[in-house]
């Protein structure tokens, strides 16, 4: 069975999301990070970074929650051989790791950031349900999940992205959202 490693707080619940999305059976272990667990040697051969998530699946570990829902989009889910549709999801994948996430959860920059970013996810919002169309994918786990952190997280006045609080409350209605980040909220 695939285990997934997280803490209370962690990015291991956007990977949650989707693996209760694709409906895979996992154990999730949660490691006590104020306790060190995730410096512990045991972990460390799971993930030298001793940073959370990381799954196991079989005798195949993997870190990085970017890394991780790819993997388990072209294991598990419907996501292609085509090396283009793989692109644009990684595209996606990586805007909301490296982009997104550190452009509006970073305080120095989410000033100069947040219309730059949320601009044209919204005109993209307006005239589809989801990133890569009218279908839910990986994609919209990655880059929902930032953005529903921000509603839950940052409390920011997304009123002028009408579009954007509109996909944020699509995704937060699924089932796999409300059992996992969903359920954080509170």
């Amino acid at each position: 069975m695939l285990k997934l490693y997280g803490g209370a707080r962690s990015r291991a619940s956007i990977v949650q999301w989707y693996l209760e999305e694709l409906s895979i059976p996992y154990e999730f272990v949660l490691l006590d990070m104020q306790a060190g667990d995730h410096l512990q040697p045991e972990y460390l051969k799971i993930n030298p970074m001793g940073k959370v998530p990381a799954i196991e699946d079989g005798g195949f570990k993997l870190w990085e929650s970017g890394a991780i829902l790819i993997y388990l989009a072209q294991t598990y889910g419907n996501l292609s051989d085509s090396v283009t549709e793989l692109a644009t999801v990684t595209q996606w994948v990586l805007f909301a790791n490296a982009t997104l996430g550190p452009g509006i959860f970073v305080e120095s920059s989410r000033d100069r950031e947040v219309q730059r970013l949320l601009k044209p996810l919204n005109d993209r919002f307006s005239h589809q349900p989801f990133l890569l169309g009218n279908d839910f994918s990986v994609a919209d786990v990655a880059v929902g999940s930032m953005l529903a952190y921000v509603q839950i997280m940052l409390k920011l006045d997304l009123s002028a992205y009408p579009a954007v609080v509109e996909y944020i409350n699509r995704l937060s209605q699924r089932p796999a959202f409300q059992k996992t980040i969903g359920s954080r909220s509170h």
